[in-house]
């Protein structure tokens, strides 16, 4: 699907040049890509960001006050979130199931293989704001690897429990896409 989805973007490219028309009238001319660009959303990710480091400030002053930081991180423990966050900031921003959630931010594109949807933001402001957030699973990962974190700081029995449902899943994935690429090469 990614193929046909760059495929299309390229055949776009082309019958754009061959069409090329310079003229101040079209150089000037609102278009989807300028209009994403002079929309910089810098209020609303300001917004977002601060909800982000005062959440991490509350969540690490009770912390501290019940002694909870441990004085480092087992690898094992290192392990297990970064693989827990990937799949979970992989599942909030592009499972097909997970859609709803994101529904009120974003506008479907189309399917891009795997249980995975291509989307994009919608609106204005802050719900496009969130739309950036919650479909794009880069963006995602902080706030998943911070839950998850906490949650090893409170519940560590309870998050190492799902972090492992989360990089067990995370492991079948790569095992399925090596199975079918395996099986494509016989």
């Amino acid at each position: 699907m990614r193929t046909s989805l760059r495929s299309n973007y390229v055949n776009r490219l082309r019958s754009d040049q061959t069409e090329a028309d310079f003229s101040i009238e079209k150089y000037g001319a609102k278009t989807r890509e300028k209009e994403e660009c002079e929309e910089q959303l810098l209020g609303e990710y300001a917004t977002l960001l601060g909800f982000y480091i005062a959440t991490v400030a509350v969540l690490t002053n009770m912390a501290m006050e019940k002694n909870r930081f441990p004085r480092r991180f087992s690898l094992l423990d290192l392990a297990l979130l970064g693989i827990a966050t990937h799949k979970l900031s992989s599942i909030v921003a592009k499972d097909r199931i997970t859609g709803i959630l994101r529904a009120p931010f974003v506008n479907y594109i189309c399917g891009a293989g795997a249980g995975e949807v291509e989307e994009e933001p919608r609106g204005r402001g802050i719900q496009r704001g969130i739309g950036h957030l919650v479909s794009c699973p880069y963006c995602m990962a902080p706030w998943c690897a911070t839950a998850l974190a906490f949650g090893l700081l409170f519940a560590p029995r309870v998050t190492r429990f799902f972090a492992g449902i989360l990089t067990s899943v995370a492991a079948s994935d790569f095992l399925q896409r090596a199975y079918v690429a395996a099986k494509d090469k016989t």
